[in-house]
């Protein structure tokens, strides 16, 4: 018996990195799992994954900072499996090398903006009907120490970050009458992102890993992975509203 047997789960940004590692933790205990992803072949190469791992996928292309893609990816993946229990809010983007508050233009701040916190907006209201109309369930969204400590060089992706923990904490309090559970994840794993910083700035990603308390970076679909299986499984369900941090104990701010 899986934790997550019987139930579907929504996975944003699922072609590669922590997307896919979340995905395949949640596979691995029995969920059905729609993915979306802007690339075609990463997010069909995740599906293999889970379909290898002996659970159903359903791979989406799409662009999350468009509501229609949001609103086409949940209406497939509930026609595919019967309903939507899990929604995990990952698709995210940045520039890199990271902008200085002062080189940003308009167009790439509002892209940062739209594809981290507006595409969990989306997602989230869209999917609300589906969760009711099973009951309930579990949302969680993925936040970030840059927006927590205030990172240089990440001035957007701070802001969309932080705006997520307080639409979070916003939906935990109103849709928790409906049976609905919103927590956020705040991960430092192995994802693209991660391994971009190892290569461009290879001194200060070493310096980083130093200041881990368990000195290693977390495992995407390992560390990462079960924790969210956690969150949406019933060994969670008191708890919402909540910031897990799962980075080793490096976060300065809590």
């Amino acid at each position: 018996m899986g934790k997550l047997d019987g139930r579907t789960a929504l996975v944003t940004g699922a072609g590669r990195g922590i997307g896919r590692g979340v995905a395949l933790a949640m596979a691995a205990e029995g969920a059905a799992v729609g993915l979306v992803d802007i690339d075609p072949d990463s997010v069909k190469e995740t599906a293999g994954l889970v379909e290898e791992a002996g659970s159903r996928a359903l791979a989406v292309q799409g662009d999350v900072a468009r509501r229609a893609d949001c609103q086409a990816a949940i209406d497939r993946t509930v026609e595919a499996f019967g309903g939507l229990d899990i929604l995990v809010n990952n698709a995210a983007w940045t520039p890199t090398p990271g902008l200085r508050l002062l080189e940003f233009d308009d167009a790439t701040f509002g892209r940062v903006l739209e594809t981290n916190l507006w595409s969990t907006f989306f997602c989230m209201q869209i999917a609300h009907s589906h969760f009711v109309a099973r009951g309930g369930g579990a949302i969680i969204n993925f936040a970030s120490a840059s927006g927590t400590i205030g990172n240089e060089a990440q001035g957007a992706y701070a802001a969309a970050k932080e705006g997520i923990r307080g639409l979070s904490r916003t939906a935990s309090r109103e849709w928790g009458p409906d049976g609905i559970r919103v927590n956020i994840v705040c991960p430092f794993a192995n994802s693209p992102g991660m391994l971009d910083w190892a290569q461009l700035d290879p001194e200060s990603h070493a310096a980083a890993i130093q200041q881990i308390p368990l000195r290693r970076v977390g495992d995407c679909r390992d560390d990462v992975g079960r924790v969210c299986v956690f969150l949406a499984s019933d060994d969670a369900s008191y708890v919402t509203g909540q910031t897990m941090w799962v980075d080793g104990g490096s976060g300065s701010v809590r």
